[in-house]
């Protein structure tokens, strides 16, 4: 499992990266989620490494 947190604001940055931050499930700042290592979720925090801090967690 992957804890996927926004730690930086989408504000600024393209159209296409913003949206892949909502699809991840994530809204505001500090806001954080836990998705499946799976290669869709994995190719889209490659995209927005930049804005968000990534942790493997044992469930």
């Amino acid at each position: 499992m992957l804890k996927i947190t926004l730690r930086k604001s989408p504000i600024g940055y393209s159209v296409r990266q913003k949206r892949t931050v909502k699809a991840l499930g994530l809204g505001k700042m500090n806001s954080s989620v836990t998705h499946d290592e799976n290669p869709v979720i994995l190719g889209m925090v490659r995209k927005v490494t930049h804005l968000v801090e990534v942790e493997t967690v044992e469930e």
